[in-house]
């Protein structure tokens, strides 16, 4: 290229100075070092550069520049994406989404898929675009989508758009969308436009859109959101949260506003959350929020930042607390910290969760930690440290990473790890490239960094072996991680621990995961100093993975050799090379002199080091440290490396014996892409060889071309033939032609032997085995074959053999081989004509020349500076290539023609297959042929379509292609669906053609193609006619087709580009760290070129019009669709399917001959057929358009109908499958959509850029000439719509005739379309459709009636809606309602007394307005709120609405009535719809509803009779379930009445309702009425339905009826009301006084009920109230930073609590002991207990804990002493339990820790004492970072102390107990524990020694005398000491090698205590036996810390002589 010519050079060169954007800082990642610095530029013209690109980093590799042709100029590229912007602007502003705005869309997609850049303007105004057309009102949902997933395309990237900067998008309208979903109860009517969107599209919006809300807009979203927060109705709070998580935006304040900070509003977050306690919602939510914030303001000056981050140490203990919680690590006996009920309240919340699988909870926790570290961690003086309470929380764990320690939390576990290590090395990365642009005191720095290593190090190495394969991926990847940032720590324990597993020395297991340690670790091994001299050594160690038994472990050491490859050169470095010229290729290469003497000693040297080093590795242990840095010069270690390399020849030996001997013993392969692991081993051996070939030297690699040239020769592997196929092919890639003259003459005279003198392929065979005879011709043509592809023009050398051959074998061969003979002729095809690299070594060829030196490992390459070889067809190859395809493809032809004449020369007999064989391989030829051709064939040739963008446009005028007579425009056109046929403006890139258009050989390729196509079409037609059940043949044929229609340009047949795709990805994975950007060896960064090429052909290949020939076979695909056979079918289908795709205008013609054929099939009743045609019409690309063309759609519709009644399974299977297709062209049309007119404006690009290129054609050159093209398209859709929607309704007619008389199933179906066809907001509905679904409400059949009378309540609701949207449908669009009866509330919010006010009013029956939110206040005022008007409805029906109730109402008369109600109480089908359903409810409610307007027949008398008719005398249940119903519709429906029907239902309705609750419950009708309170008085305002309220509160406990049922069921339905009222019911002290004056209620019933009562009254009687958010935020921040605490006991609360203690203390007393009857203490007991049990439970569960400490728990402790009432000790032991687990603030565990301990040492009885245990080690465990020193040290004195209790069971729950808290303390605080323990316990033992025996006591007497005290003290004491230090030795179960304290410990235990008898022995041989089996696995490392005395001791107890 020249240097000025060409644009990219230009734009290289200005991104190679660094950017001056404050972005990147530095050099070393602007990695385009082009001269621009030299030649002094001038300065602005490169900013201007920059500043118009859309990225803020440029782009590391330069794509264009490595193509092997001429690319466009950047002016081109973007001129063609300014075309596309035109197109879209005008689609979008005429309103023609799909196909027109969508089509674009994906053209621009395609467009930067290509790697061009958007310029900054281009970005900025697209992403607007795609957010308000993502959310634009009124379009439909589908295309919205597509919309929304662009603008994530867009905005996916950081570095696109600078957020603030470039873009800010506004919140509000996606708020507006979601309000929707979480806040139903903020709009009138459920039925909004928004409701019908998919809510997950909305929260991945926000997810890419919340980086560009305003900071500034903070204070805006707590005013609107805060408002909503309510506990009382907590769905609110938990929606509320999610709002904040998903838009608030975090990124750092741009002005110091104080506001802004951060720290102004997390107090206030911090107090939120502590409203919610117990919910695992709330804390991933908040952790969640505070990561992106330490995330978004770690680069910003204006955040202050701290050892903590941005946050306080509270506040970031606080977080850790959570962590802790969040991790769900199981603690002793403890329950988990989460309570279900309380997250079970988030209701709509869980809309707005993320996909925990995207974002994993330790995703957050993780982002949270490392962006909160900085070199300020290592300051502090008080540990308090986001570094130092890391290191505690690892530290806390680390036993649980331990792979025999695995559960739930293995898997979070081993994820948090990874998340940890991979932001870290982000961080790392991006900080020192300059990327982030962080104040230097924050930076990351060395130390930083080598702490966080040493933190995570030992889990990790725990980690790899986990039993898990997900959790030992993850463990893996964090190694490789940690080991890339300090490769001196991770490395020295890696080895010593690899170097053992692959010799063979550990399980197995360990070895595959050693395997797969050293592939991840390999790039890093070959970098470090030292360590790369272990490499040679570690690859001979791999070899023997490889092996035929144990595929699994064959891959991994295949993996780790190929990434070996990847990154050192195979070169024995001890001999120094020369060039000389070689004869061969004329090409220079290495010879090597005559080794020098000093190197005679090959790898001695190497070898005797690597023996001191594993010895070293073996001496040190796990812990080793090693710094080679300073242990060995640089010429040493040099030495060294070079004499490892001298063994690289054994190795390549030895290597391919071993793959050779794998290949030999592989199973044969049952199917094809079965996923077996044999298959999986043949598809890695390619990957492995491909770089470890490259990687050779030159007489390496003639050793290895050697080896397997030997190897192809003398054997025939038949199961291996695929695998040996991609060695060759791998072979021969290196070095074509020094291979090929290698392998080709063997290869074909052993085939032409095979043939002559064999006899192979001679005889047609049947099935797909293949004969023995045949084998090795197979195995020599599929070799040979796949020796000519992709290898580049060296073929030539053999060409005249290679076509002999080919046609020789044409000749002689039939059956099976001959497809391996057609397959060598596709690739000898697409080697010669296709583009591809030709380039897989690891170095340039200038690197080469000069020699390699030690420099040479793992040397990163720079992207921007490759030189590669391309292979590009010269005149030669395409000549030879034609000459082939015309022999081949004609010899085919030929062949076909013949066989097709009536007198053919094979006979047709039916008998033999000999006919279809014969047809079958020449059709394959010819497929093949033509698919190998591909890339010479132009789809803009005339033989492949008539007409192209380009030559029909000659006068530049408008853009579509032989417009009809505008004259002729009948409806015809309007029923088509938008211009689907016309041909699209295409837009094509130069891809190196091989050929020159027009010439002789170009003709001759086309000319050909064309022929093959005609000759199909002969054979479907022949086919058809004779042969039609010829499978194989037709399947040959069908899959030529396939290729005919879509291998133009580019094999798309064989997904070329998905292949190369996915493998370059599973190549370059390995190669990915975090921050860093494409640091690949040189040879993937050589694919990512070639794979970009094939990007480019695909993306050329864009649909073409069809030409007649198109027409004819697209006619054959679809007549075949339909086939009676399956596979003939199928293969039609999926044919049709992609020739669909790739042709314009196919669909229309293919559609009416599929419904011709269905309509006959259907009258002909021939099911296959059915079938296939339904298949193809409705499941696949046909769907839509046929939806869209109102010329097929009715047709399609009826014939659906007809279709389902077939009663064929497999039929039902598709009708039901495909239902959903048709009930989607049965909707109404989208008819308005709302858009922002300026943001669609701006997109038009620039006019100074489109002046240039006035010569290229263009849609419209100004924005005024695209408005004049709108408006006839607006008109044009406005006519078609209407056309359309006047033939749904006639259609609709048609089908409801057709219902009235038809079978139930046809009339479910049709039913379904009839709605869909009718329902619409002008009319709501036609008269007959009403007519239809009032009379369908009372049908016999039950499906059916539910069917209508869930289109009966979409009707009403509808002419509600209408109203209430003022009856138009623009503000329906918009969600503007105006309701009628909604009245706004003033607050006067600063008055201190409005809240008792407001709250006092719900206690009085009248109202001015009710108040039916329960949020107002709850936590701050507003202005105003929103309430309802007291009295009858004045919402207003227009005409048409007025009509279709009046329609509706005349329908509805007494005997509709009796009918409906009588099914009502009919039995239900199944028990699970046996409840209350709200659907009858409904209806009633509307019968009530027309009945008050006077549009019924039917009266209020009449509804009487009836109602009470259907109660008869209440006996039945059913009759219940009717009645509750009826009564739920009437008095709910009652309130919006004039006064006097008001009157009257309640004067009805309430006395039954009364009489029923009263009397009439029993345990199976309550769930009726249940339901029936809640929907009379659930969320709405209390004094809507004030008599039954004021009655259910009258209620009172009566203490001498014995119905207790009765009472129970009563309290229920007081429970239920006071819960769904919450805050707003006031009525609650006299019941609260009652329920406690009769605590001690005789029936467990009631006692139930009433704990729960209790609780819930409490719970709803907290609330904040603040003014306003102001006053909210600035009180929590002067609290402290936590905000101020939440559930602040009252002082009534703390009367009432203190009071029942007392009382129970009094009745406590009163009990006599072992009484087995109930007493008042054991009833009220456990009302107290179910009441706690609830409140504890619950949110609210801190306002007890000031009770805790004290006489709380004293009580509890009590109750669970009483052993004659076990429910209540279980009672009370759930209630104990959960105590530790409710979060206590900071400082507020003092005096709950006092009191355990109290307990602990001076409770009387031992139950107690050991139950207080429990709840030590989990508050211990719960509160790590939390608790103050001192406590902890006390609560550790107290457990010590605790191990000399009397009574055994104490003494060991108090080891255990001490153990466990040993193992989480942190480590400083840890090791002085341990000390003091060892010493104490130890001085113990000693200082009590046992009593010698006496010496005159009988040899054999057994000490059996009696106890004394003192012994018995002194036994004690003895146990309390053998016990401490087995607790010592139990806290650390894993750790390998043991402790340094540990080894004396047991010496002391085994020497000293040993021999004791009873429990202090015994106790003492169980640890030993238990430490000794915890270790089997590491018994050998571990053996060594002990001495040998002290291993003898051990010996000493743990073997028994098996004599004694």
């Amino acid at each position: 290229m020249a240097v000025n010519g060409s644009q990219h050079e230009r734009i290289s060169e200005l991104l190679g100075q660094p950017d001056r954007h404050g972005v990147s800082n530095d050099d070393s990642r602007a990695t385009s070092p082009g001269p621009a610095a030299s030649r002094g530029e001038d300065d602005a013209e490169m900013d201007a550069a920059l500043s118009r690109l859309g990225r803020t980093r440029p782009r590391v590799f330069p794509y264009e520049k490595y193509l092997p042709y001429e690319t466009e100029t950047r002016e081109q590229r973007e001129a063609d994406l300014n075309e596309m912007i035109k197109h879209l602007y005008v689609a979008v502003a005429a309103g023609d989404f799909v196909p027109g705005a969508v089509h674009w869309t994906r053209e621009i997609r395609g467009w930067m898929s290509l790697k061009f850049d958007l310029t900054k303007k281009q970005r900025m105004a697209l992403v607007k675009l795609y957010y308000e057309l993502a959310l634009a009102p009124g379009l439909e949902f589908a295309v919205a989508e597509r919309f929304a997933s662009m603008f994530m395309v867009l905005t996916k990237r950081k570095h696109y758009l600078r957020p603030g900067v470039d873009l800010v998008l506004d919140w509000r309208p996606l708020y507006k969308e979601l309000k929707g979903f979480v806040l139903p109860s903020e709009s009138s009517t459920q039925n909004t436009y928004s409701s019908k969107r998919n809510v997950r599209t909305l929260t991945k919006l926000c997810t890419f859109a919340q980086l560009f809300f305003d900071p500034k807009e903070i204070p805006a979203m707590m005013e609107e959101f805060l408002p909503y927060y309510s506990m009382s109705f907590s769905e609110h709070a938990f929606v509320v949260l999610g709002l904040f998580n998903l838009m608030l935006p975090t990124a750092a304040p741009v002005s110091d506003e104080p506001e802004l900070q951060p720290q102004y509003y997390l107090p206030t977050f911090f107090h939120l959350w502590a409203t919610v306690n117990r919910s695992m919602m709330v804390d991933m939510r908040f952790l969640d929020i505070f990561s992106r914030q330490a995330r978004d303001c770690l680069g910003s000056d204006l955040v202050s930042f701290g050892p903590c981050g941005l946050f306080t140490e509270e506040q970031s203990s606080l977080i850790f607390t959570a962590v802790l919680r969040l991790l769900e690590i199981p603690v002793g006996q403890a329950t988990t910290p989460y309570s279900g009920s309380v997250d079970m309240a988030a209701g709509t919340a869980v809309f707005l969760e993320r996909d925990p699988r995207k974002h994993p909870v330790s995703h957050s926790i993780a982002r949270w930690i490392v962006m909160s570290l900085s070199p300020k961690c290592l300051e502090v003086s008080n540990l308090k440290s986001i570094l130092h309470q890391l290191e505690g929380l690892i530290q806390g764990i680390e036993t649980f990473f331990h792979p025999s320690n695995s559960g739930t939390w293995t898997k979070p576990l081993s994820q948090l790890i990874y998340y940890l290590s991979d932001f870290f090395v982000m961080r790392w990365n991006r900080e020192q490239s300059g990327e982030y642009d962080v104040p230097e005191d924050r930076k990351l720095n060395d130390e930083v960094k080598r702490r966080f290593v040493l933190c995570l190090r030992d889990v990790v190495f725990m980690g790899i072996y986990a039993k898990s394969g997900t959790a030992m991926n993850y463990s893996l990847s964090t190694l490789q991680s940690l080991a890339y940032l300090e490769p001196d720590l991770i490395l020295p324990g890696a080895l010593q621990r690899i170097y053992p597993a692959m010799q063979g020395l550990v399980e197995v297991h360990r070895t595959i995961s050693s395997i797969r340690a050293l592939q991840m670790l390999s790039r890093i091994i070959a970098k470090a100093k030292g360590f790369r001299c272990h490499l040679t050594t570690l690859l001979g160690l791999a070899l023997p993975g490889i092996d035929a038994n144990d595929l699994d472990k064959t891959m991994h050491s295949l993996a780790f050799i190929q990434s070996v490859c990847y990154n050192i050169p195979l070169h024995d470095l001890t001999k120094a090379p020369r060039l000389e010229k070689s004869e061969l290729n004329g090409d220079y290469e290495m010879v090597d002199d005559d080794a020098r003497p000093s190197d005679s000693a090959g790898t001695a040297l190497a070898v005797q080091w690597i023996t001191g080093q594993v010895a070293r590795f073996e001496q040190e242990g796990p812990g080793i440290e090693i710094d080679y840095m300073a242990e060995l010069s640089a010429e040493d270690e040099e030495a060294i490396l070079k004499s490892s390399t001298a063994g690289f020849a054994e190795f390549i030996i030895s290597f391919l014996g071993r793959v050779f001997t794998l290949l030999q013993n592989l199973p044969d392969a049952a199917r094809v892409k079965s996923g077996s692991p044999e298959e999986n081993v043949v598809n890695t051996l390619p990957a492995a060889f491909s770089p470890l070939l490259a990687s050779l030297s030159p007489e390496l690699y003639d050793i290895a071309l050697e080896q397997v040239a030997k190897f192809v020769s003398n054997h025939v592997v038949h199961q291996a033939r695929d695998a040996m196929a991609f060695i060759c092919n791998a072979m021969v890639k290196i070095s074509p032609k020094k291979a090929l003259h290698r392998l080709l003459p063997d290869l074909i005279s052993s085939i032409r032997t095979e043939i002559s003198e064999n006899g192979a392929g001679s005889t047609r065979t049947t099935g797909s085995e293949i004969l023995p005879r045949d084998r090795a011709l197979v195995w020599h043509v599929s070799l040979l074959s796949m020796c000519v592809v992709h290898v580049g023009k060296d073929v030539l050398d053999f060409k005249d053999q290679l076509f002999d051959l080919a046609n020789f074998m044409q000749d002689t061969c039939r059956g099976i081989p001959l497809v391996h003979v057609s397959n060598f002729v596709h690739h000898l095809l697409l080697n010669l004509t296709v583009t591809y690299t030709m380039d897989y070594s690891l170095f340039d060829k200038d690197e080469l020349r000069s020699g390699l030196t030690t420099e040479c490992w793992s040397r990163t390459v720079d992207p921007s500076e490759l030189q590669i070889n391309w292979h590009v067809p010269s005149s030669d190859e395409i000549d030879f290539a034609i000459k082939v395809y015309e022999a081949q493809a004609g010899r085919a032809l030929s062949a076909v023609t013949e066989l097709i004449k009536d007198e053919a020369p094979i006979k047709r007999d039916g008998v033999g297959k000999d006919w279809s064989d014969e047809m079958g391989r020449n059709l394959v030829l010819l497929r093949l042929t033509i698919s190998g051709m591909s890339r010479l064939f132009k789809s803009d040739d005339g033989t492949v379509t008539p007409y192209t963008f380009v030559d029909a446009q000659a006068n530049g005028e408008a853009m579509v292609v032989d417009e009809p007579d505008q004259e002729a425009q009948d409806s015809a056109l309007d029923l088509a669906g938008p211009d689907d046929d016309k041909v699209k403006r295409t837009f094509q890139y130069s891809t190196g053609y091989p050929l020159e258009v027009g010439s002789s050989q170009y003709e001759t390729v086309h000319r050909l193609r064309k022929t093959a196509g005609e000759t199909l079409h002969r054979v479907h037609a022949f086919l058809v006619k004779n042969q039609e059940d010829d499978v194989p043949c037709f399947n040959a044929l069908y899959t030529a087709y396939r290729s005919w229609f879509i291998d133009i340009g580019i094999e798309r047949s064989a997904h070329v580009l998905d292949r190369l795709t996915r493998l370059l990805s599973a190549d370059t994975h390995p190669f990915k760290f975090s921050g860093t950007r494409k640091q690949y060896p040189r040879p993937l960064l050589v694919r990512r070129a070639n794979l970009y090429h094939f990007q480019r052909l695909r993306f050329n290949e864009h649909p073409r019009a069809a030409s007649d020939l198109d027409k004819t076979l697209m006619l054959d695909l679809a007549h075949s669709s339909t086939s009676i056979y399956t596979d003939i079918r199928r293969t039609a289908q999926s044919a049709g399917e992609q020739a669909v795709k790739s042709i314009i205008g196919a669909k229309p013609l293919i559609i009416p001959p599929l419904l011709d054929a269905l309509e006959d099939a259907l009258k002909k009743n021939d099911h296959p057929r059915i079938k296939g045609a339904v298949f193809s019409l409705l499941f696949g690309s046909l769907a839509k358009p046929i939806a869209r063309n109102w010329k097929f759609a009715p047709r399609m519709i009826k014939l659906f109908i007809q279709v389902s009644e077939a009663d064929r399974p497999s039929i039902q299977k598709l009708v039901a499958g495909s239902s959903f297709t048709i009930q989607d062209m049965v909707k109404a049309l989208d008819r308005t959509v709302i858009l922002d007119e300026n943001i669609l404006n701006n997109i038009w690009p620039d006019a100074s850029q489109s002046e240039s290129n006035q010569s290229m054609r263009t849609i419209a050159q100004t924005r005024e000439d695209a408005l004049a093209l709108i408006q006839p398209k607006k008109d044009t859709f406005k006519r078609r719509r209407a056309v359309i929607e006047q033939r749904k309704s006639k259609l609709a007619k048609e089908l409801i005739e057709q219902i009235k008389n038809s079978h139930w199933k046809k009339a479910s179906r049709t039913a379904i379309m009839v709605i869909g066809l009718d329902y619409r907001f002008e009319t709501v509905a036609s008269d007959g459709m009403l007519e239809l679904v009032v009379k369908g409400v009372i049908d016999p059949h039950p499906a059916l009636r539910t069917l209508y009378a869930t289109s009966l309540t979409a009707i009403f609701s509808l002419a509600q809606t209408r109203a209430l949207f003022g009856h138009k449908y623009e503000n329906y669009v918009l969600d503007a309602q105006s309701d009628p009866d909604e009245v706004s509330v003033s607050c006067d919010r600063d008055d201190p007394n409005w809240t008792q006010r407001y709250l006092e009013s719900f206690a009085k029956p009248e109202a001015e307005a009710y108040i039916d939110s329960d949020h107002p206040g709850w936590l701050v005022w507003q202005k105003t709120m929103r309430g309802f008007r007291t009295g009858p409805s004045q919402l207003k029906y227009d005409e048409v609405e007025q009509h279709v109730r009046e329609t509706m109402g005349s329908n509805i008369n007494r005997h509709w009535l009796s009918t409906y109600f009588g099914y009502m109480k009919q039995e239900p089908r199944d028990q699970n719809a046996d409840r209350f359903r709200m659907s009858s409810s409904m209806i009633v409610a509307y019968a009530l509803d027309l009945m008050a307007d006077g549009l019924t027949q039917a009266t209020w008398d009449d509804f009487k009779d009836l109602t009470l008719a259907v109660y008869g005398d209440g006996s039945d249940k059913h009759q219940h379930r009717a009645m509750a119903e009826i009564m739920g519709a009437m008095l709910s429906s009652s309130q919006d009445f004039e006064t006097e029907l008001r009157t009257q239902i309640w004067d009805f309705a309430f006395p039954i309702v009364r009489r029923i609750l009263t009397d009439g419950l029993t345990p199976e009708n309550s769930s009726y009425w249940s339901t029936f309170v809640t929907l009379v008085v659930g969320g709405k305002d209390p004094r809507r339905a004030w008599p039954l309220v004021d009655w259910l509160a009258s209620f009172r406990l009566d203490m001498d009826t014995n119905a207790a049922f009765k009472e129970s069921s009563k309290i229920s339905l007081l429970h239920l009301m006071i819960s769904s009222l919450g805050w707003h019911f006031q009525l609650h002290r006299p019941i609260v006084h009652d329920f406690l004056e009769h605590i001690d209620h005789p029936y467990k019933g009631v006692r139930e009920v009433m704990g729960g009562t209790i609780a819930t009254i409490f719970k709803t009687r907290y609330h904040e109230s603040y003014k306003d958010v102001r006053s909210l935020l600035e009180t929590q921040k002067a609290a402290s930073s936590l905000g101020t605490r939440p559930y602040q006991p009252t002082e009534e609360f703390t009367g009432i609590v203190l009071n029942i203690l007392e009382r129970l203390e009094k009745w406590r007393k009163e009990r006599p002991a072992g009484t087995q009857t109930p007493t008042p203490y054991t009833q009220a007991s456990k009302t107290v207990l179910l009441w706690l049990d609830t409140s504890l439970s619950s949110y609210d569960s801190t306002v007890l804990v000031p009770f805790f400490p004290g006489a709380f728990m004293e009580q509890l402790l009590h109750m669970m002493d009483v052993k004659e009432d076990p429910e209540l000790q279980s009672l009370a032991y759930h209630v104990f339990r959960h105590l530790p687990n409710i979060p206590h603030r900071p400082g507020e565990d003092d005096a709950f820790v006092s009191s355990l301990i109290k307990i602990g040492k001076e409770a009387s009885s031992w139950h107690q004492r050991l139950r207080v245990l429990i709840n030590i080690q989990v508050i211990y465990f719960r509160h790590l970072f939390l608790m103050p020193e001192k406590q902890a040290k006390d609560l550790m004195k107290c457990v010590r102390d605790m191990l000399h209790d009397a009574q055994l069971e104490v003494r060991l729950g108090a080891a255990a107990t001490l153990s466990g808290m040993v193992r989480c303390s942190p480590i400083g605080f840890r090791r002085n524990a341990i000390t003091d323990l060892k010493k104490h316990f130890t001085d113990l033992l000693i200082k009590n020694p046992l009593p010698k025996k006496p010496r005159g006591a009988a040899k054999d007497s057994t000490g059996t005398s009696t106890p004394t005290p003192e012994g018995n003290k002194l036994m004690l004491t003895r146990h309390a000491a053998v016990l401490g230090l087995g607790a010592l030795v139990q806290a650390f179960p894993y750790t390998s090698p043991p402790p340094e304290w540990l080894p004396e410990v047991l010496a002391t235990l085994a020497g000293r205590a040993a021999s004791d008898p009873g429990t202090v022995g015994k106790s003492v041989k169980t640890i030993l036996s238990d430490f000794k089996k915890t270790r089997q696995d590491t018994w050998q490392i571990d053996m060594k810390a002990f001495t040998t005395e002290q291993l003898e001791d051990l010996e000493g107890v743990l073997w028994k002589s098996y004599f004694a």
